[in-house]
């Protein structure tokens, strides 16, 4: 199959597939803003790849440390580990992972793992491969390692719920797949979602809440600025600095382009005190920004109520929902189902002493992380 990369803001609409008016929107704004306009803690370099009638988002990092986790494997393999374990529960093993997390962090960097190109990187918590079946991995491998021969190749957000045959294809061609953390999928929202109990009750606080819903079909002066302060004051705040700091440019943008669909509430002076942007393919939703007013009481449910907007999302266009990582028994609760997602790395062209951290992480991941999520519902 034939496949090319290129540089988007290079590049004529005569080059693009009919059909990927969205994949260019989104590729075009980070090539020409570039990353840090958009998300301010990502240094990335953003291109474009062809395969056929499909156009993937590529970033290409050359060892940069530190930034967001969506393109750097030592940020999240290391530097989140040991954020997220402030705040979940690992239970009696939480002093081995921690110790876990900082050893590796320093082996890791040594291996240069982040010398790295994503494939289908879309630079969000969860990325969705719209029903990419894989048929064009090899072609897509052979043309990155020429390109790229001192940097391992990262696909990420993989699950056998929806992108089974897409895992078998890269298995297929040598990637290993290294688990990455334990997301919660609907299947069918009104089978599995509304009759639940708790569901009930959300739609209860939703009838009686002071706080007015809002489909977001414009924006109001302020709001891009407002929805990604939201977002902070929960994923930057709450939970990791290393999760990607989404700026008002990007919220402006991917509602303007309609890349991500919004819905909010606001209280009595217009004002929007929670807020859920959601991104669609292949038939699946998932929500990337999910933010509340996190000084308001617990009881007004404001998180109750960004879940509830986005699974009404997913079921008025009868979609399935990705419900990522997170709030398990919350998820649970409410019809979802734990799913292993994974990460798959090409490694072969590298180095011995690079390969060998790889498959050192690949090991202790399988052995030691993956109980201990499925156990603890991390």
């Amino acid at each position: 199959m034939s496949v090319a990369l290129f540089d988007p803001a290079a590049i004529s609409g005569a080059g693009w597939p009919t059909g990927a008016a969205q994949e260019r929107a989104y590729l075009e704004a980070f090539a020409m803003r570039g990353s840090t306009a958009l998300i301010s803690n990502l240094r990335t370099k953003v291109m474009a790849l062809r395969s056929g009638a499909r156009v993937f988002p590529v970033t290409v990092n050359d060892g940069e440390y530190g930034d967001a986790y969506v393109c750097l494997p030592h940020t999240a393999y290391a530097l989140y580990a040991k954020d997220e374990l402030r705040i979940v529960d690992a239970g009696p093993w939480s002093p081995a992972m921690a110790a876990l997390a900082s050893g590796a962090g320093a082996w890791l960097r040594g291996a240069e793992v982040n010398r790295i190109v994503h494939v289908n990187n879309w630079m969000l918590s969860t990325n969705l491969h719209g029903g990419w079946r894989g048929g064009d991995v090899p072609a897509i491998r052979a043309l990155l390692t020429d390109r790229f021969p001192t940097h391992a190749l990262c696909v990420r957000s993989l699950n056998r719920w929806s992108d089974s045959d897409l895992c078998d294809a890269f298995a297929a061609d040598g990637w290993r797949l290294l688990p990455a953390r334990q997301i919660y999928a609907t299947d069918d929202l009104s089978r599995d979602w509304a009759p639940r109990r708790d569901t009930r009750r959300d739609l209860a606080l939703l009838k009686n809440t002071a706080h007015a819903p809002d489909d977001m079909q414009t924006l109001r002066p302020g709001d891009a600025q407002r929805i990604a302060d939201l977002y902070a004051l929960l994923y930057l705040d709450r939970y990791s600095k290393l999760n990607p700091a989404f700026t008002a440019n990007f919220i402006e943008f991917t509602h303007r382009s309609g890349i991500f669909v919004y819905r909010g509430f606001r209280d009595g002076d217009g004002v929007l005190v929670a807020i859920v942007g959601c991104f669609i393919r292949g038939g699946v939703l998932t929500t990337p920004i999910v933010g509340y007013d996190t000084a308001q009481p617990v009881d007004h449910g404001l998180y109750r109520l960004c879940s509830l907007a986005l699974a009404q999302m997913a079921m008025e266009r009868g979609l399935k929902l990705n419900g990522s990582a997170g709030a398990a028994s919350f998820k649970r609760n409410r019809g979802a189902r734990a799913v292993i997602e994974y990460s798959a790395y090409f490694i072969e062209h590298l180095p011995f002493a690079r390969r060998s951290a790889f498959i050192a992480l690949e090991q202790l991941l399988n052995r030691i992380a993956l109980p201990i999520m499925t156990e603890r519902g991390l």
